[in-house]
Parts: structure tokens; C-alpha cells; sequence
């Protein structure tokens, strides 16, 4: 046979899910800035500066002796990171099981493991709205149905999903959390909330997905209990957890905590991607943990990015007063900022390419839900730039704001 026909039209023999396979908007976001010639404050991507990854420790126990540091790993993940992993919950009084732990290429191959594991074509999925792009993105890759639930000061609004859910006549066969410090809201589901879900999955004989990569930046208020704490060894639960926040993103490891005969078909899973996870990557992580920085260093971030936030809260109230509305997280890296007054008919998604022009990026609101909602709505991520850079910046975004007021283009 010929393939010549193919040739012609090489899109003719794809699978049918490739037309449910999203882009992320948010990772096309670092192509896009490198290209800019011209000086962009980045409010767009969530990953620390530079300046707060601890490169020299990093670079100095990459140095050190450790036997099989560049061979394959074992695909459950070097058994030393887990012990660390362990540990170091231990210390904060939270008990793991080292046989229902998993590590992974970032948080993201666990995502990806979790949806692969649960969801078959036509299944529903709640998720919040907004939420996190690529989580969206991963339920449909895999043909989901998604069910978008909305959020409020105290997270998923867990009292309106048996009406949503009834109104689709279908229950559901997964609900993805992102518990702490949301994104991209930056709310946090209530203890109560959290008891309700657990309730409502017990009902439906549904997974919850627990993606919490935040949980351990709180700066502000008090610790919501987690999943596990309120339900110990949950079968139902599998939590995707990641170190890509606290310590870099380019490190890509992360680990998922779930029942263990999940366990081993996600070791599966796993082995048909990449067999292991980056062994060197997993080694320095080890060996960081197992000096003790962790926690000054935390301490580091969660005071830097406090006074993050409060930079951002204060020079958007400077700049725009009532005309927007910014939430106030206690914790993580973003908050979502929804336009008012003068600005509500501007479409954050055409407002983007001003901005861009004025030197500021942002994530507009419609990427972080399915049925492109939130036009008026975009993220901003203050981890990643100084106070003075942060008040530049949001100068930067009144005047692309009033451009776009006076010319119309961004309606």
C-alpha cells in the first residue's frame, strides 16, 4: 500500500482524542515571554525567581559520591527520597506509608496517572471553576466529561455539586481539588467542606484527585486539615504532590501518595512514559532533605512571598481602586483579579496583547475553565518579582488597561 494518500493529508489517521487535546496556555507563556525583546514583568507564569532557589546548595550536592546516581532509578523512585519524603512529613507530624507513595516527573505526570487511571471516555469529572488549565486539559485528553463547579471565599462550593451533578444525570466519576491556596483563585477549602466531599465521594464510589502543590507555602491564617487527616488511608483519595513550588520547577520531580494496589497499576502506568523519574534529580532532592534545609528555607519563601502579596494587594488598590477586585490569599503564589467598574466589558484575553505591549503578562481568565468563562477575570502571580518590580508592574497593567478603555480593542 501507497502512503502517498497519508502524505496528502496527515491529519486523516489521528486518533479521535486529538481533537480534545488542549494546549496550555500557561506553559506556551515561556516561549512567548523568551521571545519578547523588550523588558516584561511576569506576572504570568507560577514559579519562584531565580534569586530564591538554592542554586549554590544544589550545585554543591550534585558534587557529592552516590552509587548508581546517573543509572536507571527504580520506577517507584530512589528508595532514599522516599525515606526523606517520610521523614520530613513525619517531623511535621503527618504519617505517610512509604508503600503508597509514587514519585513522579513533576506534579504533572501524577495528574496525568490519575486521570489515565479513573477516567474512560464519556466519564464525568468534576472540576472547579476556575481551575488550573493543564489539569482541565489532562481530564480531557483522556475523554472526559467535564462538570465545572464553582468556587468561593472558602473554595469548592462542595453544597452545590449533588444539583449540579443530578442536573447532568450522571454521576460522576471524579472530583479534582486544588485544596490549598487555589489556582487560580488563591481560596482554600474549608475543613467542613473538605469532611463534605469526602461524604459526597463515598456516595458517588468516586476518586477525589487532591492536588495540592501549595499546601506548605502558607503564610497567613490557620491549616485546613487534609484529606488524609480526615480520612486516613482513604482508598478513594490519591493526593499529587510536588517540588516544583517549594524548590524549582526544572527540577521535574514530584510524588503522588495513594492506596497501594493503586500503587502498583500507577507503577505501570509510569513505566509505559519514562520508566523512572530523573535519577540525578531525585538524588539531590534526597540529599537536600537529608541535611535539614527544607524548612528555613520554607520559612524564607513564606516570608518573602507575605510581603509579595501585600506589595500586590496594596498597588492595585493604589492604582485601581474599586474598578477591580483582587482575592487575598493566605498562602501559594497567585490571586485572581477580576475587572469592575470602568473596566468590566474589557475582554482579559484582548487586553493581553496591550499588556504585553506595555511590559506586563498575566494569564487571562478564560484559560482556566472549559467553557471559557471568565473574560473579565485574569491571574497574577506574585512570587516571582520584587515589591518595586510588582508595583512597576501593575503601573504597567492601569495603562494597558486605560489604552484599551480609550480605544475600545479589548472589548
Amino acid at each position: 500500500m501507497s502512503i502517498e494518500p497519508l502524505l496528502k493529508s496527515p491529519t486523516s489517521r489521528l486518533a479521535s482524542r486529538v481533537s480534545l487535546l488542549k494546549g496550555s496556555i500557561i506553559d506556551s507563556s515561556t516561549s512567548l515571554l523568551a521571545s519578547q525583546k523588550h523588558d516584561i514583568i511576569r506576572f504570568a507564569m507560577g514559579a519562584p525567581n531565580a534569586e530564591l532557589i538554592p542554586e549554590a546548595e544544589f550545585a554543591r550536592l550534585a558534587t557529592y559520591p552516590a552509587a548508581g546516581r546517573y543509572d536507571y532509578a527504580a520506577t517507584e523512585g530512589n528508595p532514599e527520597l522516599i525515606e526523606q519524603i517520610v521523614a520530613y512529613h513525619s517531623r511535621r507530624g503527618v504519617d505517610l506509608d512509604p508503600s503508597r507513595l509514587l514519585v513522579t516527573t513533576g506534579g504533572m505526570q501524577g495528574l496525568d496517572i490519575a486521570f489515565k487511571l479513573f477516567v474512560d471516555p464519556s466519564d464525568l469529572v468534576i472540576v472547579e471553576s476556575p481551575t488550573y488549565t493543564n489539569g482541565i486539559a489532562t481530564a480531557l485528553s483522556y475523554q472526559g466529561r467535564v462538570l465545572e463547579a464553582p468556587v468561593d471565599e472558602q473554595g469548592l462550593i462542595v453544597e452545590a455539586l449533588p444539583a449540579l451533578v443530578a442536573a447532568t444525570g450522571q454521576i460522576p466519576k471524579v472530583i479534582y481539588t486544588i485544596p490549598n491556596f487555589q489556582n487560580p483563585s488563591g481560596r482554600t477549602l474549608s475543613g467542613a467542606r473538605r469532611m463534605q466531599l469526602l461524604e459526597l465521594a463515598e456516595e458517588w464510589d468516586a476518586f477525589i484527585i487532591d492536588d495540592d502543590p501549595y499546601g506548605l507555602l502558607r503564610f497567613e491564617g490557620s491549616e485546613e486539615p487534609s484529606f488524609a487527616e480526615l480520612s486516613p488511608g482513604n482508598p478513594r483519595v490519591v493526593s499529587v504532590r510536588t517540588f516544583s513550588k517549594v524548590l524549582a520547577p526544572g527540577l521535574r520531580v514530584g510524588w503522588m501518595d495513594m492506596d497501594p494496589a493503586l500503587r502498583a497499576l500507577a507503577v505501570n502506568a509510569k513505566q509505559s512514559m519514562d520508566t523512572c523519574t530523573n535519577g540525578p534529580m531525585q538524588q539531590l532532592i534526597a540529599d537536600y532533605l537529608s541535611e535539614g534545609r527544607l524548612d528555613a528555607h520554607l520559612n524564607t519563601l513564606r516570608e518573602v512571598y507575605r510581603e509579595r502579596k501585600q506589595a500586590m494587594l496594596a498597588a492595585l488598590a493604589e492604582a485601581f481602586g474599586q474598578d477591580v477586585e483582587a482575592t487575598d490569599p493566605e498562602g501559594g503564589f497567585f490571586l485572581w483579579l477580576t475587572l469592575r467598574g470602568r473596566y468590566a466589558a474589557i475582554h482579559s484575553e484582548k487586553l493581553f496583547p496591550i499588556a504585553l505591549a506595555h511590559g506586563v503578562a498575566y494569564i487571562p481568565g478564560p484559560a482556566f475553565s472549559d467553557s471559557g468563562a471568565f473574560a473579565d477575570a485574569l491571574r497574577l502571580c506574585f512570587a516571582t518579582s520584587t515589591p518595586a518590580r510588582i508595583a512597576e508592574g501593575v503601573q504597567r497593567l492601569h495603562a494597558a488597561l486605560e489604552e484599551a478603555l480609550a480605544s475600545g480593542d479589548a472589548r
